[in-house]
């Protein structure tokens, strides 16, 4: 065999190598062998997951609210309504807590953000903010925790990012009536004393 016939086969070759491997690729990208996305709910079963955990309604707000968070909407996870975050949280004490449905250390705490609530009345608001695409799987969470505390639906984390909250959960934005932040709490809270003293001193 010549030289040139041989590297006209090892060039050949060479395609070949490239060509298989580009098929490889593509059947790799295959839907079937992609990471997943929760499943795809009808408007009947995402409205029984509202119906079922029966959470409170968004808070409207009045006046312009935060400056960071202007331009910012989501989703209200009781109703799939949208809303604008600023002017939600505006006119009121904000106790913003950051969760996803997944995070053991946040469903320990939404019952003491729920008591704690209850404790306060309309003094201070508590607005939980659900930072994963699952939204079904976070009715499902509160469903059986029985807290019905509104809850924005923010999978984007465009709350957090807009706050500069460290990328933690749980954590907690306190918030003063003026929609400025008081204090950026990137922790777990256990109990209802914890977290009236924490809201307390961020408010003084």
């Amino acid at each position: 065999m010549t030289a040139s016939a041989r590297w006209t086969l090892a060039g050949l070759a060479v395609v070949a190598a490239l060509i298989a491997g580009l098929v490889f690729s593509v059947r790799d990208d295959s839907p079937a062998r992609r990471t997943s996305g929760p499943p795809e709910l009808s408007v009947q079963e995402l409205a029984g997951a509202r119906q079922r955990a029966d959470l409170a309604p968004c808070p409207a707000g009045t006046g312009r609210g935060p400056e960071q968070l202007r331009d910012v909407i989501v989703e209200c996870a009781a109703d799939g309504s949208e809303v604008d975050v600023a002017r939600a949280l505006a006119g009121r004490p904000v106790v913003l807590n950051l969760w996803a449905y997944w995070c053991a250390p946040c469903a320990q705490e939404l019952p003491a953000l729920a008591e704690y609530q209850r404790r306060v009345s309309g003094s201070v608001t508590v607005v939980t903010v659900h930072q994963d695409v699952n939204e079904a799987a976070a009715l499902s969470r509160l469903a059986e925790l029985g807290v019905r505390l509104p809850t924005l639906q923010d999978p984007s984390r465009r709350i957090a990012a807009a706050l500069r909250v460290p990328n933690v959960m749980p954590a907690t934005v306190v918030l003063r009536s003026d929609g400025s932040v008081a204090k950026i709490l990137p922790q777990a809270f256990t109990s209802v004393d914890d977290i009236a003293a924490a809201t307390e001193n961020a408010l003084r």
